[in-house]
């Protein structure tokens, strides 16, 4: 597998061609409603325009996402962009130090690689934040395909399980022959479909979110579903014809979209800012847990790049291949499940059983969608107390190496 270092740098020109369209930005007329209840607050992306055209500092940004040590790779005819850092061991310069677990934590969307760099930070070097050195990980956070610096796929058929298949092989290149799979959104998928595909690999995988294509064993065939299952498939249903219009479009005409997000600085931030703002624990203002130059760096990656349409595509191709377990096929990996208060589904935890063996499941206190941004120490807790008795597993059946 060809690997090679990876720098972000945007062109000069590129800067000024975004600054000069938020600046020609065409707005659409008010409406009569509440702030946001029709969707991104006018007032609000106006303010945000004006923060982004004339204060963001895109190379202040680029530095930082420059500070993650970020590579390319061709895996399986499609090139991967990733971030690849080691963990620090038990004690800095400690001939004894524990060997850092190998994790793939997998994003989704309106989300990038760049969700993840506080919670790398926690799980690489978590001496640094109080915790055990012992439950380091090496981390390894890939962009999906059609995503950030990760160029779209030529030929159709990109769902979450052919993602699965191209993280398997990227990890057995980086000479990881077993690892552990975490993820939220799109990323959830992918981890579950790592564990159907590849069990031979993953000693577990941890989520914290559920996939809303994920259907398990229901029916005559199998146990009634319960009172708390009926609740969640109505609140799934009900939450799904309110505030799923976005993901429709994603699965049905994703290019008549992105025709308009590609062209549109304003329209790419109302599309994503919106979703930061909703599905995060933030009280109904997105600046409580998120500031701007965060939602800007999130956004402008997408602009940049030109990923926006790309990224949708995974929609279409989930919608073709959806997480369907009716079967009765089971998952051996063990899972962990984080339910955050203000994550937009609850499944309960006899939904995840019907297919997976969950081991542990935590009802956290806060945080919402964006869980690895809004909460990254409260997350990192729950990956390292997953994999602990999952590494000493592991290592202990290889004690020479990897």
């Amino acid at each position: 597998m060809q690997i090679e270092p990876f720098e972000i740098a945007i062109a000069d020109e590129d800067i000024d061609d975004l600054r000069g369209r938020i600046r020609a930005t065409r707005w659409a007329p008010a409406t009569p409603a509440p702030a946001w209840r029709q969707g991104a607050d006018p007032a609000w992306l106006r303010e945000l325009a004006t923060y982004w055209a004339e204060h963001f500092d895109w190379r202040a940004a680029e530095r930082k996402l420059n500070q993650m040590p970020q590579f390319l790779a061709e895996v399986n005819g499609q090139t991967v962009h990733f971030v690849h850092r080691r963990g620090v061991g038990f004690e800095r310069g400690s001939e004894h130090a524990p060997r850092p677990y190998p994790l793939v934590i997998t994003h989704g969307w309106p989300g990038s690689f760049f969700e993840f760099r506080a919670l790398i930070d926690q799980l690489c070097d978590p001496a640094a934040f109080g915790a055990d050195p012992a439950d380091a990980f090496d981390v390894v956070a890939p962009s999906l395909p059609g995503f950030a610096f990760s160029p779209a796929p030529t030929q159709p058929g990109t769902s979450a399980f052919q993602v699965a298949d191209l993280w398997a092989s990227l990890m057995r290149g980086l000479g990881y022959e077993r690892f552990g799979a975490q993820g939220g959104d799109l990323g959830a998928g992918v981890s579950l479909a790592l564990a159907a595909h590849h069990s031979q690999a993953v000693d577990g995988v941890h989520l914290n979110f559920l996939p809303s294509s994920y259907e398990p064993a229901i029916g005559a065939a199998a146990q009634p579903l319960t009172q708390a299952e009926e609740n969640y498939l109505r609140e799934k249903n009900e939450w799904g014809a309110l505030e799923g219009g976005y993901a429709h479009l994603h699965a049905t005409k994703p290019l008549t979209v992105a025709a308009s997000l590609n062209d549109s600085p304003m329209g790419l931030a109302a599309w994503i800012g919106e979703k930061f703002r909703a599905w995060s624990d933030c009280g109904g203002d997105i600046e409580n847990v998120f500031s701007k130059d965060e939602l800007l760096t999130n956004i402008s990656l997408y602009w940049f790049t030109q990923c926006i349409g790309p990224a949708m595509q995974m929609y279409w191709e989930n919608r073709l291949q959806p997480m369907n377990f009716s079967g009765g096929q089971r998952l051996t990996p063990p899972v962990g499940f984080a339910v955050f208060p203000k994550e937009i589904n609850h499944p309960p935890r006899s939904w995840l059983e019907r297919t997976c063996n969950v081991v542990q499941w935590s009802e956290m206190p806060s945080g919402g969608h964006f869980a690895a941004m809004e909460k990254p120490a409260l997350l990192a807790a729950e990956i390292r107390r997953f994999f602990r008795p999952l590494r000493e597993k592991t290592f202990a059946a290889r004690p020479s190496g990897r």
